[in-house]
């Protein structure tokens, strides 16, 4: 009968047995440590002395006879002082002598000495060790490194009835982070909470409050789409396997102490006594994090360059360390022939906290100076750091067009990191940015091969359109790492890989599925509430002029958006919502956004805030308001700090906000600011009164999923969008993005074919502009001398087949610097139309006057909001991907429409069953009249004149409506019953006193 290996020693058994046969560890003897000094100092002495005897001769001479206690002295004051993880990396000095406790992996093997001093590094795998010297508690399994204990696991079995929600509870009650052996920072780095079917990991033991996250691959693998959980069945006999196969090996374990493990540290001010407050936490890879950089690194390795990657990680995966761990990994990267692979790594971001970060990053792996430069000041900067081969370049993409061309031509080898890829890559400074990096002179062979020439590439070399040819497509000496969590069509066809079906994919997922279910950020669709305004307009003038039509339904939905009635109403909706329920979350520290449609829709609504918690005095909310520029309002300029300012009247600028709002502030009205990239845990609550669409929608409620202390749900209130919109905008994204199929090159002479069948220009216009590409600079006379008489012929056409050639133009202008980033298409005569068509495009005069502004013609004449619907939104598993590029449609055919035709259609889509209370003209006309009437109601203000106040207002409020009803009878039907008539009276008897308050 089978022995039954059912307990949690077999899997103790298991794990040990394979860490020290292929993982490369020694048995350790539980008897060698000693629990005061949290050490195995036999080891960690023979290490020193083995691989130092020079140093170690010294050492004894320093100290005679008492060498050994004062090294083992010296070290643990050395980490005391500083932090185990420093003294691994840069080892311990006393008396002049610097003693290395463990010997990293050389980069290449060219160095014997290097290679044997890191073979000579010891680690053991010692089971069941008594770690205190206060009790008899003991580890199931401690990993040791030169007798330095750096990991603890802890081990159960769900078949024996624990689990590895067991063995975090052991951790955080039985284990004391007093004892020496799990003090932070100082011993053991990670501890690890195991059981055959999840790993739960965690660097910091705080009791109670110690914080476990998890350590699974995901579902289907690490890389793949899926959920929380690991994978079943793949061989191995354990679903956590890949803990101790491929995190914990010898060679694995070391590479992690060397080149991922950070102490971050953070300064805080208490905002109650002013005090500075310092935080530390210890960074261990996630594994998504640790695979994605070890698999790139290998597949860089085994190609070389030339090859582009999409990594698409989902919001709360760490993309920052992932960035900055593949930034400095890459720079010191060699091949199997020990050369560089890559001259310099340059980080393409627009994010000034990954710039600091990477620089503290990399700070910690390596001593030396300048080997991350941050381009901060102008473009030359960028210039010089790409001419000097610096290691790590840190800069934005705008500054590529700048230099492009003064770039020294070099042999080199580069690999960029795109932060927060998007379809701005194939944009014009993405162009630039290649011509400035790539190596021309294989395609220049290409190109010869192709036409049959074999001169020298001299010839070749300084022919100007030829080498902007050949900077097109993919380069050898270029490699691409694009990260994004949520990748367009363009960007998944420039940067992923391609299936064997033809579809294109990202290299390696962390889905948002997967960040939900492991709890590194929340749903922000879990909670999801729908408002619907219903309005209809009335024509006010007598005229019935004719505009466009879609620009007059624009304009009459603008001029609805922006009236009063319809801000007032949603500001109470929002203010009753947050003051009830969101300030009841997180212990009354959560915050709100309010996403606007427009500027000027952000300044009416912070002005309608103010005014509300004002007369409501509700101090406890604290508006703050973001908007880039100056914005028009009433014909008065308004900026962003001018409605910005703290308790004590001091204006609050553009760069002090983000810090404000992290403070006392509570809600945020913004405007195309702040709706991607800004990270502020404690938003829970998200308003939103603007059609969000595709990756937008993504980006901008994903604000809200950031985790934090007492942080458990969000919610979103959106007066915009049908729940239906928002998950056709998330379903792409829940797992992995893909691409059905690739564009058609020749959808660029399709689109051409069109436009020269305008007869705008002529082939010696785009000849006579072409030429222009051999000079240096381009001089704008001589640009407009050719261009000047297509500006005249194009505005002497209708105007549809102005707007069909201009739309047309755009596209192929667009869509030439998209394709040409994908392949080499070596067509001079296409170039020099491109180059013509930017050109063209940048003269011609823009359309219309701006938008069309119905003040005056119109009035909202009914209102009303109600809720629609509210609960979860949820995303499935879905097998659709992107659509790609298609064939050029044209622009749609204008159409006009008379003002009362616009009138009708808006009524007929934003209409419903109005009830009394909802006219908003007529009573804006009885209140008026209220006022008009009787004039002693502004006089009568003071606290004793309430009761004559009620008097008079009575009787006005009755004058009011009986002058209103000769005028509409109709809207005196409505209204003539007692009840509505009171309800009416107290309805407007506040705004009668708004309007006296504000002087109107």
């Amino acid at each position: 009968m089978a022995r039954e290996r059912l307990k949690e020693k077999d899997l103790e058994t298991d794990i040990a047995q394979w860490l020290c046969g292929p993982g490369g560890y020694a048995p350790g003897d539980p008897a060698r440590y000693d629990r005061r000094l949290a050490l195995d100092p036999a080891t960690l002495l023979e290490f020193v002395k083995t691989t130092q005897p020079h140093e170690w001769q010294r050492h004894e001479r320093n100290y005679p006879g008492k060498a050994d206690k004062a090294f083992l002295d010296r070290f643990c004051q050395e980490v005391s002082n500083r932090s185990l993880l420093e003294v691994l990396r840069n080892g311990v000095r006393d008396r002049g002598n610097c003693f290395r406790v463990v010997f990293w992996k050389p980069e290449t093997e060219l160095n014997a000495d290097s290679l044997a001093r890191y073979r000579a590094n010891i680690l053991h795998c010692t089971r069941q060790l008594r770690y205190s010297p206060s009790c008899e508690n003991s580890v199931d399994i401690a990993l040791f490194v030169n007798g330095i204990p750096v990991v603890a696991l802890e081990l159960k079995n769900p078949l024996t009835g624990q689990t590895v929600e067991d063995a975090m509870r052991q951790f955080r009650q039985d284990r004391s982070p007093d004892d020496l052996f799990f003090d932070f920072k100082r011993r053991v780095l990670a501890c690890f909470a195991v059981d055959p079917l999840n790993v739960r990991m965690t660097t910091k033991l705080e009791g109670q409050k110690t914080a476990f996250l998890p350590f699974d691959q995901g579902s289907n693998g690490a890389g793949h789409v899926g959920g929380a959980g690991n994978p079943q069945g793949q061989g191995r006999a354990y679903p956590v396997a890949h803990l101790w196969e491929n995190i914990l090996t010898r060679d694995a374990l070391l590479e992690l102490l060397q080149k991922y493990l950070l102490l971050q540290t953070k300064k805080s001010v208490n905002a109650k006594t002013g005090q500075t407050v310092i935080s530390e936490k210890l960074i261990f890879p996630r594994y998504h994090q640790w695979d994605v950089v070890h698999g790139l690194i290998d597949d860089v390795k085994a190609r070389g360059p030339g090859v582009n990657y999409l990594i698409q990680h989902s919001a709360g995966s760490g993309k920052s360390n992932s960035i900055a761990w593949l930034a400095h990994r890459l720079s010191g990267l060699h091949d199997a022939e020990n050369r560089k692979i890559f001259t310099s790594v340059i980080v393409v971001t627009d994010r000034k906290v990954l710039d600091n970060q990477l620089q503290a990053t990399v700070g910690q792996f390596e001593q030396t100076q300048g080997l991350v430069v941050k381009v901060d000041q102008d473009s030359r900067q960028l210039r010089d750091a790409i001419n000097n081969g610096a290691a790590v370049i840190v800069t934005t993409l705008q500054k590529f067009p700048v230099i492009f061309d003064e770039v020294e031509r070099q042999k080199a080898n580069f690999a960029v990191i795109v932060d927060e890829a998007h379809s701005s890559q194939t944009g014009q400074a993405a162009i630039k940015l290649k011509a400035a990096l790539a190596d021309p002179e294989a395609a220049l062979d290409e190109y010869a091969r192709q036409e049959n020439k074999h001169a020298e590439n001299e010839e070749l070399k300084s022919d100007n359109l030829l080498l902007q040819l050949a900077a097109q497509g993919q380069h050898k000496n270029l490699s691409f790492f694009a990260f994004t969590a949520t990748p367009k069509a363009k960007t998944l066809e420039l940067f992923g890989k391609k299936s064997e079906q033809g579809k294109f994919e990202a290299w390696h997922v962390y889905s948002m599925r997967q960040a939900i279910e492991e709890g590194f950020i929340l749903d922000v669709l879990k909670n999801y509430a729908t408002w619907q305004r219903y309005y209809q307009l009335l024509r006010k003038i007598t005229d019935d002029p004719q505009y466009a039509t879609a620009a007059g339904m624009r304009a009459a939905a603008r001029f609805a958006s922006l009236h009063p009635r319809n801000i007032a109403q949603k500001t109470e909706v929002m203010l009753d919502h947050f003051c009830n329920v969101t300030l009841g979350k997180m212990g009354g520290q959560a915050k709100a956004m309010l996403v606007t449609p427009s500027r000027l829709h952000a300044v009416r609504y912070m002005r309608e805030f103010v005014r509300q918690i004002r007369e409501k005095k509700l101090a406890c909310v604290r508006p703050l308001v973001a908007f880039s520029g100056e914005v028009q309002d009433d014909g008065m300029a308004v900026t962003e700090p001018m409605l910005n300012e703290q308790a004590h009247g001091v204006k609050i600028s553009e760069k002090q906000l983000p810090d404000a709002f992290a403070g006392d502030f509570n809600i945020l009205i913004v405007a195309e600011k702040y709706q991607t990239g800004f990270d502020e845990p404690k938003l829970h609550t998200m308003f939103v009164d603007k059609k969000l669409g595709d990756v937008k929608a993504v980006q901008t409620l994903s604000r809200l999923n950031r985790t934090c202390p007492g942080k458990e749900d969000t919610f979103i209130l959106d007066f915009e969008n049908t729940q239906e919109d928002i998950q056709k905008a998330f379903q792409p994204y829940y797992e992995a993005t893909f691409l059905e199929e690739e564009t058609d090159p020749n959808l660029l002479y399709d689109v051409r074919s069109r436009l020269d069948a305008f007869g705008i220009y002529s082939r010696n216009d785009v000849e006579n502009v072409g030429k222009l590409l051999e000079k240096k600079t381009v001089d704008i006379a001589d640009v407009l001398e050719i261009l000047g008489p297509l500006r005249e012929a194009y505005q002497a056409r209708p105007e549809q087949e102005r707007l069909d050639f201009r739309t047309g133009l755009f596209r192929f202008v667009r869509l030439y610097g998209f394709i040409t980033q994908l392949t080499r298409m070596f067509d001079a005569d296409l170039h020099k139309y491109a180059f013509f068509c930017r050109w063209l495009a940048r003269v011609l005069p823009k359309e219309g006057d701006g938008p069309l502004d119905l003040a005056g013609q119109i009035d909202l004449e009914f209102y009303q909001l109600k809720k629609t619907g509210q609960g979860a939104i949820r995303l499935e598993h879905s097998e659709d991907g992107l659509s790609g590029i298609k064939g050029d449609a044209g622009a749609s055919a204008r159409q006009f429409s008379p003002l009362s035709d616009i009138v009708d259609k808006i009524n007929k889509r934003f209409g419903t069953q109005f009830n009394p209370e909802d006219q908003v003209h007529a009573l804006e006309q009885i209140t008026s009249r209220v006022i008009r009437v009787e004039p002693r109601l502004s006089q009568l203000v003071g606290p004793g004149d309430q009761g004559m106040w009620d008097i008079v207002y009575n009787k006005a409020f009755e004058q009011a409506v009986a002058a209103s009803a000769l005028e509409n009878a109709k809207f005196f039907d409505s209204i003539s019953t007692p009840d509505i008539l009171n309800f009416l009276k107290m309805e407007l008897k506040q705004q009668v006193l708004e309007k006296i308050a504000h002087g109107n």
